[in-house]
């Protein structure tokens, strides 16, 4: 029977809730939104079934392949212009559909407050998949309806976070020639009740609903990218990342998942066929290619991996690149994110104080930091 002691062992990937043969386990939320699994102990057949598909009490397999690394620009400038990066998932997500299958991703429920993983048969259900979601995603039955599709020989697209992905492996057992799994660099994955306490707020001081929220709003620039919130009202909000106080909260790791802090999905030994990323450092390694419009970095593990680029090949411009000068400029790829020493202050404190003031008094850059970050852009003039 699945029993979480330590929160750093459970990523919250739901494979031993889809796994259980009797349904006796509910994924239930903490005060900080993240889901853990609750066991009905009297249903309980003691299978262990649990237990063996999760995916934090499996051992890292060796590296077996040398991954390919590839910066990629979608030439729609539509694509581009909606996408986090360059465009790739969508282009990728539009070959799935048009061969009859089916898309699974991450997007914002009807009230832009909470991020569901669903599945979509459509291009018109695409949009709901683009764009950056800075929360964790509830997976739901997705598992299910995944194995299901494959099951009646549907091709199926799995994009997720490299522990979904994971999770999702494990709870199918076995590998399956339609099945594409494609994962992101995944900084850490933000806790969803602080997001919606954010959301909360801003709703009120805006006096409306909110229709539409783009954590990646690159409009102006995709280095600089905004925090942008559409209301139903009219109203907008825009801020730059580093100014946001729920961005500098993630980017200050303060209320990631406690699994993320020791992730074991990191690195190149990955459970997808590919792996997407924006390429930080384009400007270094490839300058050529930086128009500041959003450039990808594919990773490559796998032939199936290799077959996606291919079907999209003439809708993109692939360069190969350093995969290690890469990881360089983005190296949530390898390593996991450092405990901020405030974090356990920050949950003890959540519910009971003002939102605004925890993150203020939280998440706040130093004068050092602010000093380095302005001699980094003085000596880049």
């Amino acid at each position: 029977m699945v029993e979480i002691k330590n929160k750093e062992h459970c990523n919250g990937c739901s494979s031993c809730a889809a796994s259980c043969p009797k349904k006796c386990i509910t994924m239930v939320r903490d005060k900080l939104g993240f889901f853990y699994p609750m066991v009905d102990k009297d249903a309980c057949v003691h299978c262990e079934l649990c237990i063996s598909v999760c995916p934090e009490q499996k051992k890292a397999q060796p590296v077996t392949v040398t991954p390919l690394a590839y910066a990629a620009i979608g030439k729609e400038h539509t694509i581009r212009e909606k996408s986090s990066s360059g465009g790739v998932f969508t282009l990728i997500a539009q070959w799935i559909l048009s061969k009859g299958g089916v898309v699974f991703g991450a997007a914002f429920d009807d009230t832009a407050h909470s991020v569901n993983h669903i599945a979509i048969e459509s291009l018109e259900d695409l949009h709901k998949l683009q764009g950056s979601k800075y929360l964790q995603s509830k997976i739901g039955n997705s598992f299910e309806k995944a194995k299901s599709y494959l099951e009646q020989g549907r091709t199926v697209l799995f994009s997720g976070t490299p522990c979904q992905i994971a999770g999702l492996k494990s709870f199918l057992k076995k590998d399956y020639e339609r099945l594409y799994l494609q994962d992101i660099a995944c900084h850490g994955v933000p806790a969803p009740a602080v997001w919606d306490a954010y959301l909360t707020d801003l709703e009120h001081q805006f006096g409306g609903k909110a229709s539409h929220v783009s954590f990646r709003d690159k409009r102006k620039s995709w280095k600089k990218y905004l925090l942008r919130i559409e209301f139903e009202n009219g109203n907008v909000y825009s801020n730059n990342n580093a100014e946001d106080l729920y961005m500098r909260g993630f980017l200050h790791d303060c209320y990631l998942r406690p699994s993320c802090y020791a992730c074991k999905h990191k690195g190149l030994g990955r459970d997808s066929d590919i792996t997407l990323a924006d390429y930080w450092g384009i400007e270094q390694i490839h300058p050529e290619l930086d128009d500041d419009q959003g450039t990808s970095l594919v990773i490559v593990s796998s032939p199936k991996g290799e077959e996606l680029l291919q079907q999209i090949a003439d809708e993109i411009s692939l360069t190969p690149t350093d995969l290690n000068r890469a990881i360089e400029y983005n190296t949530a790829l390898i390593t996991a994110a450092k405990d901020n020493p405030a974090r356990k202050k920050f949950e003890n404190e959540f519910q009971k104080k003002p939102l605004r003031s925890l993150l203020k008094k939280y998440a706040s850059t130093s004068f050092f930091k602010k000093l380095k970050r302005k001699i980094k852009r003085f000596l880049k003039l």
